[in-house]
């Protein structure tokens, strides 16, 4: 989730940035703002399916879930790992340094996803993408576009995760089919929310740092946001509907 403030849970007066700033020329600045964040979004989706596909082709996915031992489990959690340090570090981090973690974090994200070429079929994975890309997008611009204040359903949607995650280590032990059912539907749900509650998050924290040193770094923040909602809906959409091989 993003890890800066919400704009909506403040009380304060417009940033002075937008003063005097025609409207025409704050709208063309936010379509830019929005587009550089589905840029690096969207490259870093890129990036991930690369990795992903070329560790699955040429064996070493197969050695490192199979194989691996000790390591399986370092490249699991890895992108766990670095998200949590994120959260420490972003305040300190550089432009230059927020787009290498998040280049880095999509590569390791690759690793990590490596393994599910080896589990679902090519055509699975492929209708899977397909459906998430549509549906985010689909929900992406309802979240940019509606005057609707998500900041509520938000609230709700960031404590589903938290539940969610307690009960996927919960069910590591009980390995039920049924409950693995139930986890994805509801990851799915929670994710599809998330998409446009992160989107209007991100347009509101534009008239913050418009005109200011942070952009580039939002920017980056918030296509990490967006990208890590994109990746879970496709995981629990593809663990609910996905062909195994």
């Amino acid at each position: 989730m993003s890890n800066w403030s919400d704009p909506r849970t403040t009380t304060a007066a417009q940033p002075a940035v937008s003063v005097g700033v025609p409207r025409a020329a704050r709208d063309v600045g936010l379509r830019s703002y929005m587009l550089s964040v589905y840029n690096y979004m969207a490259s870093g989706v890129l990036l991930t399916g690369i990795v992903a596909y070329a560790l699955a082709a040429s064996g070493i996915a197969e050695g490192i879930f199979f194989n691996g031992g000790i390591l399986r489990w370092v490249v699991l959690f890895a992108p766990l790992i670095m998200i949590m340090v994120m959260g420490v570090r972003m305040q300190r981090m550089s432009t230059g340094g927020a787009q290498a973690f998040f280049w880095a974090f999509a590569a390791v994200m690759g690793v990590s996803m490596s393994v599910i070429p080896l589990i679902y079929s090519g055509t699975s994975i492929a209708q899977t993408f397909f459906a998430t890309a549509i549906a985010f997008m689909s929900l992406s611009l309802w979240g940019y576009s509606t005057k609707k204040d998500l900041s509520a359903f938000g609230t709700f949607l960031i404590m589903g995760v938290v539940g969610l995650i307690v009960v996927m280590l919960l069910n590591m032990f009980i390995r039920s089919d049924a409950l693995s059912m139930v986890i994805s539907a509801v990851g799915v749900l929670l994710f599809a929310g998330l998409t446009a509650y992160d989107t209007q998050k991100i347009k509101s924290m534009y008239a913050y740092v418009a005109g200011t040193d942070m952009m580039g770094k939002t920017a980056i923040m918030g296509a990490l946001t967006l990208y890590l909602d994109f990746i879970n809906m496709f995981q629990f959409l593809l663990s609910f509907m996905g062909d195994r091989r």
